[in-house]
């Protein structure tokens, strides 16, 4: 948590989740934009091993990615959803 407050310039949101025996975790990441998700990957890459050695890790990446992060997408990493249909803050507020 500390990369994220001190190294990360765009990251938007950053929470960790446990059940109830904390046996399994949940990460909710959420970035400016694809650069900012590749700053902060950059920021804990050397973590990475680390994490991999101890723990199965799986991921998504929702949004749309620049051209470097489709790139390194392709080597393998979490599968990928691009954005379909959203319904936006102002939109709720207009309807209530």
């Amino acid at each position: 948590m500390e990369i994220v407050r001190t190294k990360d310039s765009g990251t938007l949101q950053y929470e960790i989740f446990f059940n109830e025996d904390e046996s399994e975790a949940m990460v909710f990441e959420r970035y400016r934009d694809a650069d900012a998700a590749i700053e902060h990957f950059s920021n804990i890459s050397h973590l990475m091993e680390p994490i991999m050695a101890t723990a199965s890790v799986t991921g998504e990446v929702l949004g749309t990615p620049n051209a470097k992060m489709k790139e390194q997408l392709g080597k393998g990493g979490p599968m990928l959803f691009t954005p379909w249909m959203a319904l936006q803050d102002q939109e709720l507020a207009e309807e209530k």
